[in-house]
């Protein structure tokens, strides 16, 4: 059961794509208008797969949300009478979001956080380790595999692409079980390093199709 902390703390919602991350954003934001509070929603500007000013789920639940570029618009946008923050797709953004969160639970703001804790490659994803390592509560979701409908915990890159990131959903990605996951063929590591020399970050047999 849930418990929430009246005086202030870091809510995590994670896992891999299509595993429920944001509706579950979307329903604990619901229930914290339900209850009258201050709220505000913020999501990477670069995330407009269903609408560019919402949060949206993969099954098209929607709820307003600030697009943002950089952690500091979110400070320029904050409701000094703010409640709870809510981040989507945290992965995208900047380090400076992770201070900004504790300073906010530390004057006693609920801030909920969703997004990947793993990239295409199966590494921990941007800022999610930081998030993890200090929220005081972690959800960690699951999808289904779409190869064997085990409970999966990965996401599969389905398409060619050279970059490391590659804002999509069913047309790029799928769920799949540690057991149905195909290792990439370059690691996000190594795109970073050099992204012309890993130009085929997805398995051979997906590559064959």
């Amino acid at each position: 059961m849930f418990v929430h902390q009246r005086n202030g703390s870091i809510e995590v919602i994670c896992g891999p794509m299509f595993s429920g991350k944001s509706e579950e954003l979307i329903r604990r934001v619901k229930r914290a208008f339900i209850a009258r509070q201050t709220v505000q929603v913020f999501k990477p500007a670069m995330d407009d797969r269903y609408d560019s000013h919402a949060v949206a789920s993969h099954s098209l639940q929607k709820m307003d949300a600030i697009p943002i570029r950089h952690s500091r618009e979110i400070r320029d946008l904050l409701d000094p009478a703010v409640e709870v923050v809510a981040l989507d797709e945290a992965q995208f953004m900047d380090e400076g979001v992770v201070d900004l969160a504790e300073e906010l639970a530390d004057r006693g703001v609920r801030v909920i956080v969703a997004g990947l804790d793993q990239d295409f490659a199966a590494a921990p994803f941007g800022i999610m380790p930081a998030f993890l390592a200090k929220a005081e509560f972690v959800s960690k979701l699951q999808a289904i595999c779409m190869v064997c409908g085990a409970a999966a915990n990965r996401s599969q890159r389905t398409i060619r692409s050279g970059g490391l990131v590659l804002v999509g959903a069913a047309e790029a990605y799928e769920a799949r079980c540690r057991h149905c996951y195909e290792k990439p063929v370059a690691t996000a590591k190594a795109l970073l390093q050099d992204p012309e020399e890993a130009s085929m970050p997805f398995p051979p047999k997906l590559a064959e199709g």
